[in-house]
């Protein structure tokens, strides 16, 4: 309880400059939650799906059986389902198709990340604010009324230490989290193209009239 007060009051003296740098670190926190929510449940592959791609040879009712299971939201679904809605049409145009949705795949998952590459360089700068505020308010105490008062100058002190703390803090949280969501951003569209190959060259395999057995 003392180390929750004694935050309490650190915060309290970094100023008004606090407000604002709270609603950037609760802004930060809520869309890196959002991510990891979104990744967990809509952009994991089961590894039914991915032994059947790499399968040569694998039937399509088989693919279409397991995506069935699937939520419709899921980005994989989303991609393999405009595969096989076009395995009918010549390859280029199939493959024109799903390199369209994976676009707007791609943009769905960057949705957002610019806040967070935002907030790496806004934190800062607010804190910056503060720091200035607070040592201004210092200096004129001290320009004022010399070193009577020296508890009014270790508070703008003070003010300007925390703000620079919490900005600085805030600035890397928010920095871990873009590079680590941008990271999984490129996993998951490279994981979808090497698949859209695959799912494309059997198509061809398809159109050409091969037969899917292993050599």
């Amino acid at each position: 309880m003392q180390e929750l007060n004694a935050s309490w009051v650190a915060l309290k003296s970094g100023g008004f400059i606090v407000l604002p740098l709270s609603v950037l670190a609760v802004v930060a926190l809520a869309i890196m939650l959002e991510k990891a929510v979104l990744y967990w449940r809509f952009a994991r592959l089961s590894s039914d799906v991915l032994n059947l791609v790499e399968t040569y040879g694998f039937a399509w009712s088989d693919l279409e059986k397991i995506l069935s299971g699937v939520s419709h939201r899921h980005y994989f679904k989303r991609f393999f389902d405009v595969v096989i809605s076009n395995r009918h049409h010549p390859s280029w145009w199939t493959e024109s198709r799903a390199a369209d949705e994976a676009q707007l795949i791609e943009a769905s998952l960057a949705r957002r990340l610019w806040v967070l590459e935002t907030i790496v360089t806004a934190a800062p700068l607010l804190g910056l604010v503060g720091t200035v505020l607070g040592m201004m308010d210092a200096f004129q105490i001290i320009g004022s009324s010399g070193v009577v008062n020296p508890t009014g100058v270790t508070g703008g002190v003070a003010q300007a230490l925390v703000a620079t703390v919490i900005g600085l803090l805030i600035a890397l949280i928010a920095l871990f989290g873009f590079n680590y969501f941008s990271r999984l951003q490129s996993q998951t569209m490279d994981e979808m193209e090497r698949l859209g190959t695959r799912l494309i060259d059997h198509i061809r395999l398809d159109q050409e009239g091969r037969p899917h057995e292993t050599p």
